[in-house]
């Protein structure tokens, strides 16, 4: 009897070391990425979005059309990440949510071309972390999210800007760059500055 109950003990012990939930590491599904450019002291915003209709199926993201900014003003950029395969009312819908949310294994990463902003000023940090990019948001360890970024356009040009999101699960660190882990998001758009 006493051998019984022992075996029976064994076995609970083990389902409930079965049962424990396993963390899912797997990349956001994002079908629509929309960046609103809000100049400082007021103005009308500027958006630019990329869609993917049909996420990871065969059709390329696409860019509705270049980013058009104003030469000297500064701007607060948002990142906005929807999911348009779920349903709005699910929880696999708003990206954004998550990204926030999981800020400690996503970080944005930015790249761009022929001097289009002067501050921060340089090409991004996609190639060298260490390169500027003024983030206004960071995660629960301090370091970058970028979900909001703050930029200043520079002298008329017109140049590439490249958005590539993250996704670091017990990677991202004070050097993880734009290298460590799987790609969530990866577009360039044009830039004009006028």
């Amino acid at each position: 009897m006493g051998l019984i109950a022992l075996v029976g003990a064994f076995t609970i012990v083990s389902c409930d070391d079965d049962d424990d939930p396993v963390k899912e590491d797997v990349p956001e599904l994002i079908t629509k990425a929309t960046l609103t450019f809000t100049p400082a002291g007021g103005g009308t915003a500027v958006t630019a979005s990329a869609t993917d209709p049909d996420g990871e199926g065969v059709q390329d993201i696409v860019v509705d059309g270049p980013i058009n900014l104003t030469a000297g003003t500064t701007y607060t950029l948002t990142v906005a990440l929807i999911n348009e395969l779920a349903d709005p009312t699910d929880e696999e819908y708003n990206i954004t949510e998550e990204v926030e949310e999981e800020g400690d294994e996503h970080m944005f990463f930015y790249a761009w071309t022929n001097d289009v902003f002067s501050d921060p000023s340089g090409n991004g940090n996609i190639d060298n972390r260490a390169d500027a990019v003024n983030y206004e948001d960071e995660d629960d360890n301090g370091y970058p999210l970028g979900l909001t970024t703050s930029w200043t356009a520079g002298s008329a040009s017109t140049g590439t800007f490249r958005v590539v999101l993250k996704h670091q699960p017990d990677l991202k660190t004070d050097t993880s760059d734009a290298n460590t882990g799987e790609s969530d998001l990866d577009v360039t758009f044009t830039i004009n500055v006028n």
